[in-house]
């Protein structure tokens, strides 16, 4: 079996750029401790995930170009060759996707970014239920995981798009310490990866709570 295409990291430069220029644009990102992930190596970025664009705001915001985990469903007409152009990976939620699953630990053993929603898809945005896919990525490739609350994105629609947020409205972006999920004995047993999650959970839910009190934002839904 050949092995997946190396995900481009000029391109997700270039998704970088274009994501500062619309998240910018369109609305007002106040980001909070982006100094915290770590200039070079692997790392996961591990993002609640509320609204449609958050993906976008994480990758125009973030100090390093990004390679996200997104839906296959995403990838539809013009914007399946534009969203592998600037370096994201398509994944198959209903199965287990052995090709994005090669893609990303190719991108983090090239010491790229990896972006993930361990939620799995959107919803709360609270990381209330996390599946075993970033406990299995952070474990294989030993890469930290750098927690990132995303938060207004949801609080409200705007007047002339219901499906996106108010124009110039506060967007805050609050990235965490940076932190090992496993217990460093290097085990990938299911037992391992349980006890990862379980791991991750707490340190993403204290980080969301964190950054609520930080940002002056409610504890409730987005």
């Amino acid at each position: 079996m050949s092995r997946p295409p190396v995900a481009s990291e000029r391109g997700a430069e270039i998704g970088r750029r274009i994501g500062v220029g619309l998240m910018y644009g369109l609305w007002r990102p106040r980001v909070l401790g982006a100094w915290k992930v770590p200039a070079t190596g692997p790392v996961i970025l591990a993002v609640n995930h509320s609204h449609n664009i958050d993906g976008p705001m994480v990758m125009g915001v973030a100090p390093r170009p990004t390679h996200f985990l997104i839906k296959k469903e995403a990838f539809t007409g013009p914007l399946d060759p534009f969203l592998t152009g600037i370096g994201q990976l398509k994944v198959d939620r209903a199965a287990a996707d052995r090709t994005a699953i090669g893609q990303a630990l190719d991108v983090l053993a090239a010491g790229g970014v990896l972006g993930i929603f361990p939620e799995g898809t959107r919803g709360e945005g609270d990381f209330a239920s996390l599946r075993a896919g970033l406990a299995y990525f952070a474990v294989r490739s030993g890469a930290p995981i750098v927690p990132v609350a995303v938060l207004g994105s949801a609080e409200r629609p705007g007047r002339l798009m219901k499906a996106l947020p108010p124009l110039r409205s506060r967007v805050d972006v609050v990235f965490g310490d940076p932190f090992e999920a496993g217990d460093g004995s290097g085990r990938r047993t299911r037992k391992a990866l349980d006890e990862a999650t379980e791991r991750i959970r707490k340190q993403l839910t204290s980080h969301l709570e964190n950054a609520r009190r930080l940002t002056g934002r409610r504890a409730t839904l987005e």
